[in-house]
């Protein structure tokens, strides 16, 4: 983990915290950190260069939503993959995404779509390759969606949502055909929504969505290890040699 740097002020600590907790999320969300993953609070304080007390605030965060667990006398880990509870968050994502598009079609402005029209609905040639890029892209694309819909509690929970799921949805894009198929879809769904067809538009959707959810029934551990493999090249390579926040992986029984 890359050192933090320090603020002024009063606001140290909780800066440190931020800090470490956005630093192993991230780690998670980028395959560095493995779903079972142990490491303790004293490997995460000594790579980030603080104190215990904000590595503790910002882990005990990241068990409170739901990402860490911590083992009495050995520290903590990354809590393993509940494919049951990624079914359910995905059944909540449609719920959301399909109600966000039926108040599109049915107002008057959707303005905001323009700029999601500028970056789907282009050639071929100027098409983003880079999967990791892409993945952002397309949550960028969703919660823009919701968002414009214009409640701001919905885009709220779907925002968590997003989140709670986004390891599988970049796990999605290690795929190269995905970058294609997303390309495609989002287009069709954005053509239908600018043409207020709300039935096709929802339909379209919850294909799209349901692609993804597939994906998740295929995921195994050597995929996530080779998620891992991929990720440290491109760790080293956009910061220098910044380790990941755990020391260990899981070990192999």
């Amino acid at each position: 983990m890359a050192r933090v740097g320090k603020p002024r002020g009063s606001s140290r600590r909780d800066h440190f915290g931020d800090a470490v907790y956005a630093q192993i999320k991230a780690d998670i969300f980028d395959f560095r950190l493995l779903p079972g993953a142990r490491f303790s609070e004293n490997e995460v304080a000594r790579r980030a260069r603080v104190s215990r007390t904000p590595v503790r605030e910002a882990l005990m965060r990241l068990e409170r939503e739901g990402y860490l667990q911590v083992h009495a006398k050995s520290g903590w880990s990354v809590c393993p993959l509940d494919f049951a509870q990624f079914d359910h968050l995905y059944d909540l994502r449609v719920v959301l995404e399909l109600a966000a598009v039926q108040k599109l079609c049915a107002g008057k402005d959707i303005a905001a779509l323009d700029r999601l029209r500028a970056i789907w609905l282009v050639s071929p040639s100027l098409r983003v390759v880079d999967g990791a890029k892409l993945a952002r892209m397309d949550e960028e694309f969703h919660s823009t969606l919701v968002a414009a819909a214009g409640n701001p509690e919905v885009a709220r929970i779907h925002h968590g949502i997003t989140e709670r799921i986004r390891i599988l949805r970049r796990l999605d894009f290690t795929h190269p055909e995905r970058i294609i198929y997303t390309y495609r879809e989002h287009a069709e769904i954005l053509r239908a929504l600018l043409a207020r067809d709300a039935d096709r538009a929802s339909a379209l959707l919850r294909a799209h969505i349901e692609a993804s959810r597939a994906v998740v029934q295929t995921i195994t551990l050597h995929r996530l290890h080779l998620a891992h493999l991929d990720a440290k090249p491109s760790a080293r390579t956009n910061g220098a040699a910044r380790k990941p926040a755990a020391a260990r992986a899981p070990r192999r029984r």
